[in-house]
């Protein structure tokens, strides 16, 4: 049985409106695609696309994480 959603899902959108290289937007990580007529989608289909948003998200983070916490070249490493 599907569950019933109360709520209407949110836009994720967070007013910065600008595509990357992969053309996702910069703000809210959705393709161009699932932001086109995003209140006129499924319940359904919002709900995947806030998953997709939730993995995307934690991605970015570890990627930029990474980043941060690899040594920088000219850097040495504190082993202590």
């Amino acid at each position: 049985m599907d569950q019933l959603e109360l709520f209407d899902l949110p836009n994720p959108c967070i007013g910065v409106c600008q595509s990357n290289s992969r053309g996702y937007c910069i703000g809210c990580l959705r393709s161009r695609d699932e932001r086109f007529n995003w209140h006129l989608k499924p319940v359904e289909e919002r709900a995947h696309i806030l998953k997709l948003l939730t993995q995307r998200r934690a991605r970015l983070n570890a990627k930029a994480k990474k980043h941060t916490d690899s040594p920088q070249s000219g850097e040495s490493l504190d082993l202590f």
